[in-house]
């Protein structure tokens, strides 16, 4: 997109380059006002063709051919990569939506039961629950603000305040929907929501492969810890971002969200 950019930039510095050149040119040869010259020049550029007025002398003539060359291959340039700007633009908006139907499933079916279980496992949640009280007066100043305060926090997970054998069979019963959600190829443009995937796929597989939850020492309980608090710190960037999106886009979607969000104790799907 940012070679776009540049290439419209330059086809528009040379075009107007070309204008002024061709506008002052044809003062000078033609011995005419500014607003002629200016006339000359568009209609020269365009190639519309002369209607009630025209290039007099041998000059005006040559200096029409050169703007011709010149600025017919300019024009056409910036409306080519106006054209693909335009286009590349709408593709973005596809694909954007397209990820985020993505990210809104992926939180239906395991992100938002997952974020449940870390934050009440969480023993520092109360220095950033009241922060993350989603209501529909946020602004976008309001979700950047959150968004600062969380990169300062120390994420935590409370090992023991876990059931690992009932977490372990959810996230099991899940695998083959996270699989499939790995193999999304809209997921390539999303770097952070593909690594928040493979986190928690990863503590599912560490979940998985150990037989007794019940019965492991310190040191492999705090190793668990460790991925869980990875998914988790993942999961709460993830769900801000996901939270900001609906509010802008699918207000009936931030409704449900508000009435079912992890970190507020006062809600309630039900609407009363």
């Amino acid at each position: 997109m940012s070679s776009i950019h540049t290439r419209l930039k330059i086809f528009l510095v040379v075009f107007f380059a070309v204008i002024v050149c061709g506008t002052l040119g044809f003062m000078a040869v033609e011995d005419i006002s500014i607003a002629d010259a200016f006339y000359f020049s568009i209609v020269t550029i365009s190639t519309v063709g002369y209607g009630d007025i025209h290039p007099a002398t041998s000059e005006g003539k040559i200096l029409a051919v050169f703007l011709i060359i010149l600025g017919v291959g300019t024009f056409l340039g910036v409306i080519a990569n106006m054209t693909e700007l335009l286009l590349n633009r709408r593709e973005t908006r596809i694909r954007v939506q397209k990820l985020n139907m993505v990210i809104g499933t992926f939180f239906s079916e395991v992100g938002t039961r997952l974020l449940k279980i870390f934050c009440e496992s969480d023993p520092g949640l109360e220095t950033i629950q009241p922060d993350l009280v989603i209501t529909n007066d946020w602004s976008d100043e309001d979700f950047k603000d959150v968004a600062k305060k969380l990169k300062n926090y120390t994420y935590h997970i409370g090992i023991e305040k876990i059931d690992l054998e009932d977490l372990r069979e959810y996230l099991l019963a899940k695998r083959e929907f996270l699989v499939r959600l790995l193999e999304n190829p809209a997921l390539l443009e999303h770097e952070i929501f593909t690594d928040l995937l493979r986190a928690v796929f990863h503590a599912t597989e560490e979940l998985a492969y150990r037989e007794d939850l019940g019965k492991l020492p310190q040191k492999d309980l705090m190793h668990l810890a460790g991925d869980l608090k990875r998914a988790y710190n993942l999961l709460v960037y993830q769900w801000l971002d996901y939270m900001r999106y609906m509010k802008d886009n699918y207000p009936y979607l931030f409704s449900l969200a508000m009435r079912t969000n992890p970190f507020d104790r006062k809600t309630s799907p039900v609407i009363t």
